[in-house]
């Protein structure tokens, strides 16, 4: 069993292609997402228009009710100082909800799944996957 959080990119991706989920996922692995993940989703809700939002809300709602949460806590907290320290200290820049998404995978030991594992490299003590 591995212990993964799904970035929102992955998600995006997996909405568009049930082909992106089986590439990574395991039906033994435990996965979670970011609470960040959540409103990066719920976002991307808002921003749809017609049919398009319908499903996207059905989706996301799905992604809501069976992937667990976790929340960014004094603990998330305390490796997002040190990730972002060391981000200004290598001075290269990199999002913010990355970083959250990288201290909440990092905190809860977990491996990053995302389209976008640049996003993600050379943090200290975050691994991430791509599925591309």
């Amino acid at each position: 069993m591995t212990l993964l959080l799904l970035d929102t990119t992955f998600l995006i991706d997996a909405e568009r292609s049930e082909a992106a989920v089986e590439s990574v996922i395991s039906d033994d692995d435990d996965v979670a997402i970011a609470a960040v993940t959540v409103a990066e989703l719920i976002v991307g809700v808002q921003l749809a228009s017609g049919k398009h939002r319908t499903a996207r809300r059905n989706f996301v709602g799905s992604i809501i009710d069976s992937i667990p949460t976790l929340v960014y806590d004094t603990n998330v907290a305390g490796h997002h100082a040190e990730l972002l320290a060391a981000v200004r200290r290598s001075g290269r820049a990199r999002g913010a909800h990355d970083l959250i998404i990288a201290a909440t995978a990092k905190a809860s030991e977990r491996t990053v799944v995302t389209a976008d594992k640049t996003a993600f490299a050379d943090l200290p003590g975050v691994e991430a996957v791509s599925h591309r």
